[in-house]
């Protein structure tokens, strides 16, 4: 059975940084397409940044140049990197893997005050 876990949210002022960690348990990490979605109260489920295999990255165009997603295979781990934070980043981030079906992890809360 596969688990997706996230881990590294929290309440950070506008300009601030965080890292959010999601750990793969139970499967071949190596395999999976991962990345990070958010949701904001009153907005839609957005895509944030996903990671292939390869390390193809692709980012939405609101985080572009402020967040890096990346990924440690030897520890089955995928870092979002978050930078110049701003209230908009406010949101609810959920890792995902995917590989055929999409396995997502609980969510962990993000907050950017002003």
């Amino acid at each position: 059975q596969v688990q997706v876990v996230e881990s590294g949210g929290g309440l950070v002022q506008a300009g601030g940084s965080l890292r959010l960690s999601c750990a793969v348990h139970g499967s071949i990490f190596s395999i999976y397409v991962m990345g990070w979605n958010r949701q904001a109260p009153g907005k839609q489920n957005e895509l944030v940044a996903s990671i292939t295999s390869g390390g193809s990255t692709n980012y939405a165009d609101s985080v572009k140049g402020r967040f890096t997603i990346y990924r440690d295979n030897a520890k089955n781990t995928v870092y979002l990197q978050m930078n110049s934070l701003k209230p908009e980043d406010t949101a609810v981030y959920y890792c995902y893997a995917r590989q055929g079906g999409t396995h997502w992890g609980q969510g962990t809360q993000v907050t950017v005050s002003s």
